[in-house]
């Protein structure tokens, strides 16, 4: 059995590290027959037991036509990391060993590994050494999480306790954000009984930060009614970020919990040369981000912080008679602090990352990251595209003279292969969103990359003349 059971690891080792050995050679994305792929994954269930290495050996066969190279480094479509060789393989061991990352009595290790990877994490982001992590899935959990505690902070300010009552009858929430906050945001609001009728939009600057004048007088309509400011490092589409140092301190003239949306911005904090636009993290509330982006571990990983731990684990833990360990300070690294009790060990990946990387190594794959959109939105516009947004970090914006065709140029680009981009809209128009997040990415993979969509382009035009 033992025998058996590391010749299937291996196989499935190799066959995942074949594919990322040879993803850099290959398209980007696959020429996909959806009709195929449903066939050779589908039909009906058989009625008798299939061998490990046979159902493995035809899960690989019949995903191989649909596998995109998206932890490739010329996959630039969403604000997608690669997943780096230590953080790899500590994913598979975090599978093998199969811990549940509950609480400290159902695994000591993960328990050690999360206390460790949070504090190097705090470090580096400049939050507070005290801060609450809860290792959850993404940028909607890190943000359900962090509106869900100032929702019971400030509705607690106001005499009342959600968590006994519910929301029939309490005062209303106003949630203040930009009006180009991410879509989680809204998500959470729904999620959270709040409704996105609660969210309170404030008009940005030019490159879509949020306009602190503005700020201020939309918190000024109401000074009764609790409120949750949710700011943003890191706009979606133009990598701008808010001003923390001056709308933290006016929010708190208002008595608002301060949430800091930092998706993929959050890690300009571990770069002297970007930290300037995460000035003032440290005095919001709660902040959210993501390791599967600009950290480089696999997906799903992201981490939801906290200022006040007790209220972290107070909002998110339960308790039940069969949950040995529940609810004790030790575990306010673990469930307490998420949604969810059954989880993997993911934080075995972002610890593995950090320490392969190291402080300077983390500062490194931002610059590098940053220097690499910088040298695409130096290739396209010198060839004639515009860029619309100032590449203050990892985003960028494009489009070519024919903006109707803006989607036929990106699907041309996706089916050529060399690489992948998406589309975005931004403030009514269509446009080419080019995002660089993947440590292995070169300036020989932008340079092929430009090249392909600026023929791409001019394919696109002179086809239209």
């Amino acid at each position: 059995m033992t025998d058996d059971l590391l010749s299937l690891f291996t196989n499935a080792a190799q066959v995942a590290a074949d594919h990322r050995a040879t993803v850099g050679a290959r398209p980007v994305q696959p020429e996909i027959d959806r009709v195929a792929l449903d066939n050779a994954l589908g039909g009906v269930l058989p009625d008798a037991p299939t061998p490990p290495s046979e159902v493995i050996e035809q899960l690989v066969a019949g995903t191989a036509p649909g596998i995109m190279g998206t932890v490739g480094p010329r996959f630039f479509g969403f604000v997608t990391g690669g997943a780096l060789p230590a953080a790899s393989a500590a994913d598979i061991l975090a599978v093998g060993w199969d811990q549940c990352a509950y609480n400290e009595a159902l695994s000591p290790a993960a328990a050690a590994v999360e206390r460790a990877a949070g504090t190097w994490l705090k470090d580096l982001l400049h939050l507070p050494a005290s801060a609450s992590v809860g290792f959850v899935t993404g940028a909607q959990a890190t943000n359900t999480v962090g509106l869900a505690i100032g929702r019971t902070k400030v509705l607690a300010d106001a005499g009342w306790d959600v968590a006994r009552d519910g929301l029939a009858g309490a005062p209303r929430v106003r949630i203040v954000a930009s009006e180009e906050r991410h879509a989680t945001i809204d998500r959470s609001a729904k999620l959270l009984g709040l409704g996105t009728a609660s969210i309170e939009p404030v008009a940005a600057d030019a490159n879509g930060a949020i306009d602190v004048a503005r700020l201020r007088e939309v918190l000024a309509r109401d000074t009764t009614a609790p409120i949750i400011v949710s700011l943003q490092l890191g706009n979606v589409n133009t990598g701008a970020c808010d001003d923390l140092r001056t709308a933290i301190p006016l929010a708190r003239e208002h008595g608002a919990w301060v949430h800091v949306d930092g998706a993929f911005g959050l890690w300009a904090a571990a770069s002297p040369r970007t930290a300037h636009l995460t000035d003032g993290v440290e005095l919001a509330d709660s902040w959210g981000t993501d390791a599967h982006k600009w950290l480089n571990v696999p997906y799903d990983s992201g981490l939801a912080f906290c200022r006040d731990p007790e209220l972290h684990a107070a909002t998110m833990s339960y308790s039940a008679s069969y949950l040995t360990g529940s609810g004790a300070a030790a575990d306010y690294v673990l469930g307490d602090l998420t949604a969810e009790s059954s989880r993997r060990a993911r934080g075995l990946a972002v610890w593995a990352a950090l320490r392969e990387l190291g402080r300077t190594g983390v500062a490194d794959l931002v610059d590098q990251c940053c220097e690499l959109a910088r040298r695409m939105a130096g290739r396209l516009a010198a060839a004639g595209a515009t860029i619309h947004n100032d590449v203050v970090l990892n985003q960028v914006l494009v489009s070519f003279r024919d903006l109707a065709r803006t989607d036929a140029i990106i699907e041309q680009v996706q089916r050529e292969g060399t690489c992948w981009v998406g589309g975005t809209t931004w403030r009514g128009r269509r446009l080419m969103r080019f995002s660089v997040s993947n440590a292995d990415t070169t300036e020989h993979d932008i340079d092929v990359s430009a090249d392909a969509i600026l023929t791409a382009a001019r394919e696109g035009t002179d086809h239209c003349s």
